[in-house]
């Protein structure tokens, strides 16, 4: 079986070196061909919209999946349309993703906790929000928006126009700001056949709106059940297929759903060595029609998110039992160019070498797990 990818990122890479060993192909579509999956795998190059790449991929290929949201819902279900490939999430679910309005819809409409929100469309419709809703808020663009970018804290009624300013071009949300204690995600997979497996809670750790830091499990027995209970919602409203993760605030022992990636997702990383089967091998099963894999952790493990520059490999791979992943990628501020894993026998192990790592990687954010 031939598997497709749209998008060829490290999340395609890591889908493709979890696959091979399953004896699984595959093919990627994606602007270039210097990407990190491109050193695995063929890439049909150009645009995510082009009709005809598209339907190459769906040709070739028994079952398409994605390494990213932002691609488009209706050009990937119109070259599909006459052709035997599967697409895998459903589109469905890639849509609501894509649009932070229906994703808290989608939220909303399956019971699970979410922030208070309304849709903007017009400077007028910002300053009702903010009046019904509150201020400090969050204005965001629907789509397109990750890592901290397209969005603006709003703090007083002043705030209003210059952020309509900057960001009034595209669909807009307001949403009440969560002064929260700390952030978490849940990851699980759902098979053809309706199985549904669900790894431990991850803790998450952000700086200047970047993943840094996730260790899991982490010990919160309430709130992995009350995670796992609203992934499993989600999963079964959309008759999911693949891995989908969660993530939401907490505060005052309280989740509080923030957005959902219909994807392998960062958080999810320290699966590779730290869980009896990784994320990318059960997003790989569940689109293939296979079997999930066991999710369960193989003891405390921390990943570490390696952001603009790659520090020394030699000085990295001379810590006993780290797990380095490059993802040969081209330096730059603020991107994600490689992660390292370690997995320790006890939680307070993993405390104190994430703490050391943290503290010679990233010394000026002050990232204390």
């Amino acid at each position: 079986m031939t598997i497709g990818v749209v998008g060829a990122g490290q999340l395609g890479a890591m889908l493709a070196l979890a696959g091979y060993p399953l004896g699984f192909d595959f093919l990627f579509l994606d602007r270039s061909a210097r990407t990190p999956a491109g050193r695995f795998a063929p890439v049909l190059t150009g645009e995510f919209s082009d009709q005809a790449l598209l339907r190459r991929l769906a040709e070739q290929c028994e079952v398409i999946s994605f390494d990213w949201e932002n691609i488009s819902v209706e050009a990937l279900r119109t070259a599909t349309r006459s052709t035997r490939a599967r697409i895998a999430p459903p589109l469905k679910a890639l849509a609501a993703a894509q649009d932070r309005l229906a994703e808290k819809r989608t939220f909303e409409r399956l019971g699970i906790g979410t922030t208070r929100f309304a849709a903007v469309d017009s400077l007028a419709a910002l300053r009702r929000a903010m009046r019904h809703i509150g201020t400090p808020g969050v204005l965001k663009t629907r789509r397109f928006g990750y890592d901290g970018k397209g969005q603006r804290v709003l703090r007083s009624p002043a705030d209003a126009e210059p952020a309509w300013t900057e960001l009034g071009a595209a669909p807009l949300i307001y949403e009440e700001f969560v002064p929260f204690d700390y952030e978490v995600s849940i990851i699980g997979a759902r098979s053809r056949r309706g199985e549904i497996a669900v790894y431990p809670l991850n803790r998450n750790y952000h700086a200047d709106g970047i993943l840094r830091l996730t260790v899991a499990p982490w010990p919160a027995p309430r709130l992995q059940r009350v995670a796992a209970r609203s992934l499993r919602r989600v999963l079964e409203a959309f008759h999911y297929v693949g891995v989908l993760a969660i993530e939401f605030f907490v505060r005052d022992a309280r989740l509080i759903a923030n957005e959902m990636a219909p994807r392998v997702h960062n958080s999810g990383h320290w699966t590779i060595e730290g869980a009896a089967t990784s994320q990318f091998e059960n997003h790989v099963r569940a689109i293939a029609g296979m079997p999930l894999g066991s999710t369960r952790a193989l003891g405390h493990a921390a990943m570490i998110n390696l952001i603009g520059e790659m520090p020394p490999r030699q000085a990295l791979l001379a810590e006993a039992g780290l797990h380095l992943h490059d993802y040969g990628k081209e330096p730059r501020p603020g991107r994600k160019l490689g992660h390292c894993t370690i997995v320790e026998p006890t939680a307070q192990a993993r405390h104190n070498r994430s703490k050391a790592l943290l503290r010679r990687l990233y010394p000026h954010l002050g990232i204390k797990p």
